[in-house]
Formats: C-alpha cells, sequence, structure tokens
C-alpha cells in the first residue's frame, strides 16, 4: 500500500528540531522546503504592524517563486507542494518569522508596481487580523 505524501511528511517531521517546522500551534505540522527565503536568522526586534500572508491566488511560479528571493528573512518564505497535483504547489509565510517589510509584494505606494509576486497574491494584513485567523498572539 503506497503512503500518502502528508504521511511521509509526518514521519520526517516528528524528528526534526523545532525550528524547521511551521508553526507548531497549526494543526499539522509543515517540512519547510526548498525554495526558501534567505536572509538574517535572529528574532526580529519589534512587532511589526502588518504580516505578509499568501491568498489562494498563489501559483508558486512553477518552482521558481518569484517573492521568495526578495525576503530578507532566513526560512520565513517556503515552498509547500500539492500533495494532490504534484510537482506544483504554493508559497507559504512564516508568521512567527515576517517582518512586515513588503518587500515580497507587487503593490507599492500609489499603485506603483515593484518586483515581488508577479501574480499580486500576497496581501499586507494588519497582524491583529493574523492573530485572530491562527488563535495565537504574535511574539514581539
Amino acid at each position: 500500500m503506497a503512503e500518502t505524501l502528508a504521511g511521509q511528511v509526518e514521519d520526517l517531521v516528528k524528528d526534526l528540531p523545532y525550528e524547521l517546522c511551521h508553526n507548531p500551534l497549526m494543526p499539522t505540522a509543515i517540512l519547510k522546503m526548498e525554495p526558501k527565503s534567505e536572509g538574517i536568522l535572529t528574532p526580529r526586534k519589534k512587532r511589526p504592524k502588518e504580516l505578509a500572508v499568501i491568498t489562494e491566488c498563489c501559483t508558486g511560479c512553477a518552482g521558481s517563486p518569484a517573492c521568495v528571493p526578495y525576503c530578507p528573512v532566513g526560512d520565513c518564505m517556503y515552498w509547500v507542494p500539492d500533495e494532490d497535483h504534484a510537482p506544483f504547489g504554493h508559497i507559504e509565510v512564516d508568521p512567527q518569522l515576517c517582518i512586515g517589510c513588503k518587500k515580497c509584494v507587487s503593490k507599492g505606494p500609489d499603485g506603483a508596481f515593484l518586483d515581488g509576486c508577479p501574480w499580486d497574491a500576497i496581501e499586507m494584513i494588519a497582524i491583529e487580523e493574523v492573530e485572530a485567523m491562527i488563535g495565537m498572539k504574535m511574539p514581539v
């Protein structure tokens, strides 16, 4: 009997250090897969006003996401495979690591188009709304 991708990921995640998994308070842990953002690995110094949230419009840019290279925080943005439609997937943002810098979004002031997501699939959401969605208060 073939084991599901979710079962394989669970087996991989159970022995991994806490930091390598998505928000541990979520119902399921997600292994942060490549491509991942690279950059600073120190904890954020202040509480951001907004956090980046990926919408259902994310296509993952066919495995070469345009938004990930702009993120200055290591492991904040990462690939999540679509187990029903391999090899496709999408990008996720770790709300505990996001600093709210807006470098990954494509909308700038006054509607100016910036680098970042070409599909307009990243929204900046007030941190209070994100906390309500995930049911926990963000550290710092």
